[in-house]
This record gives C-alpha cells, sequence and structure tokens, in this order.
C-alpha cells in the first residue's frame, strides 16, 4: 500500500484505465466490468478490479492537473506494477475541425508545465503515446465507426477559462498553442506521459471533446456519460 492507495499488491491489473473523475470509474466499473470489486478508496479516489471479456482491468481515478495524474501514475507503474495506463479523459477542442464527441488521440503533449524538470534534462521534453497501443486504438475507432483525430494536445496546469493570461493579454490562453495545431486542451497527459518514459512503461491518452474552447459550445451535462461509451469502449478494446 501507499499512502495514496489502499489497494493491495496482486488487486491491481497490469492495464489501468485511469479517468481523473473517481465518479466516472466508479460508472465505469458498474456497467462494463464483470465480478468488480473497489480495492481502493483513499481521499475518495476509488479504484475497481473487474474482468472484461475475460480479461483483469482496474479502473481508477487520477484527480485533476499533472501533478495528480502524475502521482496515481508513478505509484501504479511503480509500486503495482502496472504495464500500461490508458488515460479516459475530457478535453476542449482547440480546432475548428473538431466535433462535439469526436475522441481524440493524444500522440504526443505540450506542456506550460515545469513537471519534466525533475529530469533535469538539458532542453524541452516531449513525450508521445506508445505507438502500439495507438495503432490498436485507432483500428478499434475505425471498426466502431467512431470519429476520431489523433495529434498532440496541450496539457495545461490551467483550466482555460480560469488562466490570468485570458485578462492580462486580452486574448484566450489557448490561442497560441491551437495556432501549433495542438486539437484539445486538457491537462494530465503530459504528466502520464513523462511517467510513462521513465519508467519504461506503455501509456496512452484517450480524450473526449466536450466542449469547443472557440465556440464555447458544449455537451449538455446529462448527455456527458453517454458522450464517453466510445471512448470507454476503444480503451477497453486494448487490455
Amino acid at each position: 500500500m501507499t499512502p495514496h492507495n489502499s489497494a493491495n499488491l496482486g488487486d491491481i491489473a497490469k492495464t489501468v484505465l485511469l479517468p481523473g473523475d473517481p465518479l466516472r470509474a466508479k460508472y465505469i466499473a458498474d456497467t462494463f466490468l464483470e465480478d468488480c470489486k473497489q480495492i481502493t478508496d483513499v481521499r475518495n479516489m476509488f479504484g475497481y478490479t473487474g474482468v472484461y471479456q475475460g480479461k483483469k482491468v482496474t479502473v481508477m481515478g487520477s484527480g485533476m492537473g499533472g501533478p495528480s495524474c502524475g502521482l496515481y501514475s508513478y505509484e501504479l507503474f511503480n509500486t503495482y506494477g502496472v504495464e500500461q495506463i490508458i488515460r479516459i479523459g475530457t478535453a476542449g477542442g482547440l480546432q475548428p475541425e473538431l466535433a462535439l464527441g469526436d475522441l481524440i488521440f493524444a500522440m504526443t503533449a505540450s506542456t506550460d508545465s515545469n513537471y519534466a524538470h525533475q529530469y533535469q534534462l538539458p532542453g524541452s521534453f516531449s513525450p508521445c503515446a506508445d505507438y502500439n497501443l495507438l495503432e490498436k486504438a485507432v483500428q478499434t475507432a475505425v471498426t466502431l465507426q467512431y470519429p476520431y483525430k489523433a495529434g498532440s494536445v496541450f496539457s495545461s496546469d490551467f483550466f482555460s477559462s480560469y488562466n490570468a493570461l485570458n485578462e492580462l493579454t486580452g486574448k484566450p490562453s489557448w490561442q497560441p498553442w491551437a495556432r501549433m495545431g495542438c486539437l484539445a486542451q486538457e491537462m494530465e497527459t503530459y504528466a502520464l506521459y513523462c511517467n510513462a518514459a521513465w519508467l519504461h512503461k506503455k501509456a496512452l491518452s484517450i480524450v473526449t471533446n466536450v466542449a469547443s474552447c472557440i465556440t464555447d459550445e458544449e455537451l449538455e451535462e446529462d448527455k456527458k456519460y453517454l458522450g464517453i461509451e466510445p471512448m470507454v469502449k476503444v480503451a477497453l478494446s486494448l487490455v
């Protein structure tokens, strides 16, 4: 056990689905997994292990932001022997061609965070997804006819609407990142990919576009759980 996870060794599967919201983890466990049991609830960060199509899988919340996701994913990789983590989250679209509900596969992540400072690298580090996981995810999306885009995401320490730069500069803080081709803004992928690189593990971030930073349109609240089901089904195909 760790200070943040009460699961015993062996309780957690080699593949973990990692949504930010612990209640979303509960929803996924209740909806998609069989023979499911709760294996941790420290600080109400719920984790569950069950079976999907005969394979053991764990789903657990990571909290919001790089530091929280970094903490939980590091412990899962380093303490519990997890081999691959699939982040399943929500994001704000930065490109006009993205429709609400579209899947985004993060090939790499840019950031305004200082997370990679810990590695003492003589430059900027650009972590990336595991290619085999990415390839399988794309194949599943094509087979199930889910609309998707693959490319870079912007992992920010700030929620797009709450960044003081919006007021100080008079323009949305996400615009320069959109200009460089980032598909969406979220908060966790960069830290997850850094941990996977450092510990020689596998990771893929799949996010659903639930709001457009360009038009301010967003999925209605009562449709957000249904809106994430394609993402969950793609993630479960990687178990």
